[in-house]
């Protein structure tokens, strides 16, 4: 008897190689982008396509608390930015030395560069009280929120859109610059558009901030704390950290 061609029932919901190759060169290739924004408009039938992806992403209790604020105004991207630079002197001072110099020397921003600004929130009350899923972990909507960043950031650069999350702002002030109400929780402001290049490796990594960990020794097994050298995941993780650098 010849043996199936046919998938091994595990495989077959898999993508094929390429689609799921994609998948990781968008999460792997994402950069936090501030200072290699284009002019270039981004077309319409792009955006609408990211932030759909952003709206499909996992909300607990299926409650979508998200709202999209689209910043194109050179007004309004003037106001964001004047919240910034005030918060920017504020977080300087709290570096001390030579940590302070480099921190100045940062660029941590491109709101007035990118093509359009978006300010994700959470209205935590959408659905009223009590939330299927949140009834013991009252954050889970901020979480659910933070997934929907996380699919526009990687749909953004499947359709070659850098994006940068500003969160250097002092919440009230960002929320009065936008209007945004009282009740209405921010989760983030991010810089969109074409870039002349994605680097290599996140900025802060670049310039020594702070060094990529390695994920082996970031993983538990069984309880927290208890590495476990000869586990094969463990091998595997460490083969995997020195492919991808």
């Amino acid at each position: 008897m010849s043996m199936s061609s046919d998938p091994a029932p595990h495989d077959v919901h898999a993508f094929s190689d390429s689609e799921r190759e994609a998948v990781y060169r968008a999460i792997h290739s994402r950069r936090d982008v501030r200072s290699q924004f284009l002019p270039k408009p981004v077309p319409v039938d792009v955006l609408s396509r990211i932030l759909h992806a952003a709206h499909h992403a996992p909300s607990v209790g299926f409650m979508q608390p998200w709202n999209f604020i689209i910043v194109e105004s050179p007004e309004t991207k003037r106001r964001v930015h004047e919240a910034f630079e005030r918060a920017n002197r504020e977080a300087a001072e709290k570096f001390a030395g030579d940590r302070q110099e480099l921190y100045r020397s940062l660029k941590l921003e491109g709101i007035l560069e990118a093509p359009i600004g978006i300010c994700v929130t959470c209205d935590r009350g959408r659905t009223g009280p009590v939330v299927l899923g949140r009834t013991h972990m009252p954050t889970m909507d901020l979480y659910s929120s933070v997934c929907a960043v996380q699919n526009l950031w990687l749909a953004a650069r499947a359709e070659g859109l850098g994006m940068g999350w500003v969160s250097i702002f002092s919440p009230e002030v960002l929320q009065q610059a936008l209007a945004i109400p009282e009740h209405i929780t921010l989760i983030g402001y991010f810089c969109l558009g074409y870039v002349s290049a994605f680097k290599a490796k996140p900025d802060l990594e670049t310039v020594g901030w702070l060094p990529r960990a390695p994920l082996e020794e970031l993983v538990y097994f069984d309880h927290w704390g208890q590495s476990d050298a000869a586990h094969p995941l463990t091998g595997h993780l460490r083969e995997r950290d020195e492919v991808l650098g």
